[in-house]
């Protein structure tokens, strides 16, 4: 069977696919003081990366709560050292502002990175492969590399998310439509945007403005997400820090990220309460159908209570003493790659 007669789920699970990355922006921080700074200003360690390194992290206010989340990397070239901050175009005009409002007598300088203006994601179980077959470099995950190609200047991130390989190629508008051109050549298919959000639900990956918030109703701190990969307990202090480590030293929270297996319908409305026995016991916040081999599945996101949960939790089964009911149907406690960021 050619990808082209393959269902897209199954392209990005087990083959290669692409797709325009048009919700992805870089800024540049750059300055004498920007290694200092930075790291008080994420959540994760920016003093320890080394030239092509990069980490995932949030963004906190002084609450502790996630003002936006961000791969943070160190560019191989400069000295001193330069970093990269991509996220998506929903968040830059508050990740930007956030960051512009600490530099006091600091000499940093943020600014988007025009030098990479348009970008293409390469993804899927072969996805390594595809590269090779452009002769780009192959690179690990949390990485970045700059290559020359017959295309022009190509910079290569490889972000830390879920479990199929992801790599995010940014230029010039010109030498990614080149890049595009060879992978059409090679029949590589483009994905569609459903086709990913299937994946992120498969996968737990949350998403900030649905399943990580800030809002008038909704705030969320760092450990109730389930993403300890972008926490750094020994970098020193930072914006929000105090929060996080109270949290850490408590133990626990009150509730938690959790994927779930829905049966009934799909939610009318997220966020969509949860109720065990007529009590709250979370909610979901994403939802969607998912075509999988076997067939298509309702799969959920959200939060569960601590006091919801059996220690069993991860277990295909009900995964809680009294059933999860939704307006719509009842979750089911999945087991997944919550976490993976």
């Amino acid at each position: 069977m050619s990808t082209h007669d393959q269902p897209e789920l199954s392209i990005v699970r087990d083959a290669a696919g692409f797709v325009p990355a048009q919700d992805s922006v870089l800024l540049r921080i750059t300055g004498s003081d920007a290694t200092r700074w930075l790291n008080g200003m994420v959540s994760n360690s920016i003093q320890s990366l080394r030239p092509g390194e990069g980490n995932y992290n949030f963004l906190l206010n002084a609450q502790g709560h996630i003002l936006g989340d961000a791969m943070v990397y160190r560019e191989p070239e400069p000295e001193p050292p330069t970093f990269l901050l991509t996220t998506t175009a929903s968040q830059m005009e508050t990740i930007r502002g956030h960051l512009d409002r600490f530099i006091i007598m600091d000499d940093v300088e943020v600014q988007p990175a025009e030098d990479y203006p348009a970008g293409l994601l390469i993804l899927g179980g072969q996805a390594a492969g595809t590269l090779a077959a452009l002769s780009l470099p192959i690179i690990e995950r949390s990485r970045l590399a700059l290559t020359d190609t017959q295309h022009g200047r190509l910079l290569l991130l490889s972000p830390a998310r879920g479990e199929t390989p992801v790599y995010e190629l940014r230029s010039t508008p010109a030498t990614i439509a080149g890049v595009q051109s060879a992978l059409q050549r090679l029949h590589v298919p483009q994905i569609s945007s459903a086709a990913l959000e299937w994946l992120r639900l498969l996968e737990a990956r949350p998403l900030f403005g649905k399943d990580i918030r800030n809002t008038e109703t909704a705030h969320d701190l760092p450990q109730e997400t389930a993403q300890q990969h972008a926490l750094h307990f020994a970098k020193g202090c930072y914006l929000g820090q105090e929060i996080v480590e109270r949290i850490r030293s408590r133990g626990q929270v009150h509730r938690r990220f959790t994927a779930f297996r829905l049966q009934g319908e799909l939610p009318a409305t997220l966020p969509a309460p949860l109720e065990m026995d007529g009590k709250p016991a979370g909610e979901l916040t994403s939802a969607g159908l998912a075509p999988l081999p076997e067939g298509p599945a309702l799969l959920g996101l959200g939060y569960l209570r601590q006091a919801a949960r059996k220690p069993d939790l991860g277990q295909e089964a009900s995964g809680a003493a009294q059933p999860l009911t939704y307006p719509g149907g009842v979750a089911l406690p999945r087991q997944g790659t919550v976490g993976s960021g």
